[in-house]
């Protein structure tokens, strides 16, 4: 294993929920009168804390009504999530395979809140597979590296051991500011070639293929993402 600390995005990552937040977002905006969204301009902003995502959906709105929407958004996701959302394939057993590596230690940087994501580990009874998380609104939003330099902290671990993985341009350019390695999953909201811009060791298209990545050799040097980047894809 060439890590010794691997941290996920939540959303679009590990949970297949971006419907969902699309639809609870455009919700929240017919209830406070706000200016129809596109499933596009939602999608763009998830991974970001909900201030931060609001601020870009719906500039100039009146702090009150965008306080309202955050209301009210937040209620339609917490009556939603009585529906369990479902993990991407390859996600539960993957992680179970990384549980047992000795030495590793696994953990969550998520722009959801801590409400919302004790309650996904309740619901999905995951919380015990991770050390340690991390949320938009305990610390800093993505794509500060905020978030990262407190689990590298926490656990005990250097950028150069640690790596991001994430579907988002927001979890790449956070772990690009502390120079970690970070992993770009194709299957989440952001497209690929965005994800390319911010250089990620490797792209995939499947968890497993990224299960594949971590499990391969290292016969390059560290950071060497060209190299990484042709044989995730082969």
């Amino acid at each position: 294993m060439r890590y010794r600390l691997v941290i996920f995005d939540w959303d679009g990552t590990l949970m297949d929920s971006a419907a969902r937040i699309v639809a609870c977002m455009q919700a929240a905006a017919r209830d406070v009168g706000a200016a129809p969204l596109t499933d596009a301009a939602v999608r763009d902003i998830i991974g970001l804390g909900l201030p931060e995502a609001l601020e870009i959906l719906c500039p100039g709105m009146p702090a009150a009504q965008r306080e309202r929407m955050r209301e009210r958004y937040s209620a339609h996701f917490v009556a939603a999530d009585q529906v369990p959302m479902a993990f991407f394939a390859g996600v539960e057993a993957g992680i179970a395979r990384l549980r047992g590596e000795p030495g590793l230690r696994l953990a969550v940087a998520t722009g959801k809140s801590r409400r919302g994501l004790d309650r996904v580990f309740a619901h999905t009874g995951s919380g015990d597979w991770f050390h340690a998380s991390r949320t938009a609104d305990e610390t800093r939003s993505k794509p500060h590296p905020l978030m990262l330099e407190e689990l590298l902290t926490e656990t005990g671990v250097e950028p150069r051991d640690a790596l991001m993985v994430g579907d988002t341009e927001y979890d790449m350019e956070m772990a690009r500011a502390l120079g970690m390695d970070r992993a770009a999953v194709t299957y989440g909201v952001h497209a690929r070639e965005r994800l390319a811009r911010s250089q990620p060791v490797c792209m995939v298209d499947t968890f497993p293929a990224l299960l594949e990545v971590l499990y391969a050799p290292m016969a390059e040097p560290r950071h060497a993402p060209a190299t990484m980047m042709a044989r995730s894809e082969t």
